[in-house]
């Protein structure tokens, strides 16, 4: 059995790997322990000869509220990724330590589009911000009927890192959704071909694993040069670019000086009263996504 204090679980049931988030009490919020729990877990999945194909989930009420800025804002993120360079000054930005720190958690989450075996997303509750950049490497999402899916930090303070949306989407959508970053619900997801299907929550865990467990049936090298087929069509659209230049400007919007603005305040009001501001113009971002 897995160890029940990690922040990710993974445990090898049949022919899939089930890669678990795992802090419920924190809505499965991304630290460094997870990013790089999920990493790991993929890299298990990779190796093992009976795993053939990987669900990613979370554990709790969601499968992840995107970054733990809480956390982030506390000092509480560090990361053994970050490249030695002179010590930063007080209140300085440094670019290039930015971009070293968040290209390395890209490099964790492009694990899943890497792995040659199909990797399914999970989706139930939401999963938002940072979370998207994680789960749209997976190769295949299902989602519960009642969840949602975003890119909340479109309005303030963030940019995609991996940046799939446009590849997933196409222009008309993807900037439909990233220049407003609406909140999507399953049934809108499912219509503009953001997810595979969508399942009566109830029923999601079960319906994932019946279909990742007929990946069994199919060759191991079959599932790996068609995933490399797909993937290297996306690449050769310029892709690397693209993450390069979202990695960037994640940066460059969390030093605007109303970036700067908008963290300071969560002191005064708070960072859910700050958070719940923000999305109060567009009237989504609740506990159900709007119909």
């Amino acid at each position: 059995m897995p160890d029940q204090t990690e922040t990710v679980l993974y445990e090898e049931r049949d022919a899939i790997a089930l890669i678990t988030l795992n802090r419920p009490e924190k809505l499965n919020t991304l630290t460094e322990s997870v990013v790089q729990g999920v990493a790991d877990g993929i890299d298990a999945a990779t190796a093992s000869r009976r795993v053939r194909a990987v669900v990613l989930r979370g554990e709790g009420r969601v499968f992840t509220a995107g970054y733990d800025l809480v956390a982030a804002g506390e000092g509480g993120w560090s990361s053994p990724y970050d490249a030695p360079s002179a010590p930063p000054r007080e209140g300085a930005w440094d670019p290039v330590r930015d971009y070293q720190f968040m290209n390395a958690n890209v490099q964790r989450f492009m694990k899943i589009w890497h792995c040659p075996k199909p990797v399914i997303g999970e989706i139930h509750g939401f999963a938002v911000g940072g979370a998207t950049d994680l789960v749209l490497c997976c190769d295949q999402l299902f989602m519960a009927d009642d969840a949602f899916i975003g890119y909340a930090p479109s309005r303030i303070f963030g940019t995609p890192t991996t940046m799939l949306w446009v590849y997933r989407l196409g222009l008309e959508h993807a900037k439909q959704f990233l220049l407003t970053g609406e909140a999507i619900d399953a049934e809108t997801a499912h219509r503009i071909g953001l997810v595979s299907r969508v399942v009566p929550a109830a029923e999601l865990s079960g319906e994932v694993e019946a279909y990742a467990n007929r990946f069994q049936h199919i060759p191991a090298n079959q599932l790996a040069l068609n995933k490399l087929l797909i993937n290297q069509a996306f690449e050769n659209m310029g892709l690397r670019t693209t993450q390069l230049l979202g990695t960037l400007f994640d940066g460059v919007t969390r030093h605007t000086e109303e970036a700067y603005r908008w963290a300071e305040s969560f002191e005064d009001k708070g960072f859910r009263e700050v958070v719940r501001e923000r999305d109060a113009p567009f009237g989504d971002y609740g506990e159900r996504p709007k119909k």
